[in-house]
């Protein structure tokens, strides 16, 4: 019997702008994002390319919330229901981070001193998963990503760059985030760990997340990607 059910909708951007205002050059706004639209299915991982300084990682930004846009709506779905980051208030805007919306960047940015295997189970915990199980969830995932174990009690911020980078991949594949948005996060990897990372994103799809990524290896974004969207630039710059 073929399946007919109609995917879910995870993430539903329409008419986006986003400008940057340079106060210390005569107050120039400087357009990024325009009349952008774009969606996202459960259960595929959508590529972003598009040339450097395009917008890739300003688009990702305002689907965190970390970016405000000076129009557009960009809804999420967060307990059933769509919710639009760009008019949120800031509470609700931290539930969707804390329960729905994951962020992966290319680096590493945590507490100093606090071991890795509880840098990796943080995220759980803060959701409510018993320590035990969050720290043998965190333990699978550093194995997975090929953590030494000898390291796993150190805090990370001795740690080679690629070392660093699969802790910080490992923290945001923990909790198991319907929507995870991905900004280069093997930039530092060599083949064999990129190939660790797209099995965790492969596994995030199979359970209906809903991936937005860039990748720095055109060939990595081929491999996780279910379809790539290009942002195009704007060009023109209003004073």
């Amino acid at each position: 019997m073929t399946n007919t059910a109609t995917p879910t909708v995870a993430i539903d951007v329409r008419n986006l702008e986003k400008s940057f205002h340079l106060h210390t050059q005569g107050d120039v706004a400087l357009t990024v994002l325009r009349g952008l639209d774009f969606r996202v299915m459960a259960g595929e991982c959508v590529v972003l390319s598009g040339p450097s300084g395009a917008g890739k990682s300003t688009l990702l930004r305002c689907l965190y919330g970390n970016y405000l846009a000076q129009d557009g709506q960009i809804f999420v779905r967060h307990d059933g229901v769509m919710v639009d980051i760009a008019s949120a208030h800031h509470r609700t805007i931290l539930d969707v981070r804390r329960r729905t919306l994951g962020y992966v960047s290319q680096f590493l940015r945590v507490v100093p001193r606090v071991p890795t295997l509880d840098v990796v189970a943080d995220p759980l915990i803060h959701s409510g998963v018993a320590l035990d199980e969050a720290r043998a969830k965190a333990a699978d995932l550093l194995s997975r990503l090929a953590v030494p174990e000898r390291l796993w009690n150190v805090a990370p911020q001795t740690f080679s760059g690629g070392e660093q980078q699969r802790v910080n991949i490992a923290r945001g594949f923990a909790l198991e985030y319907p929507i995870l948005l991905l900004d280069e996060p093997t930039s530092a990897l060599d083949p064999e760990n990129r190939q660790r990372v797209a099995g965790l994103i492969e596994d995030a799809k199979k359970r209906g997340a809903a991936v937005v990524g860039i990748f720095h290896d055109h060939d990595f974004g081929s491999m996780v990607g279910t379809r790539w969207f290009n942002v195009q630039p704007v060009t023109k710059a209003a004073a």
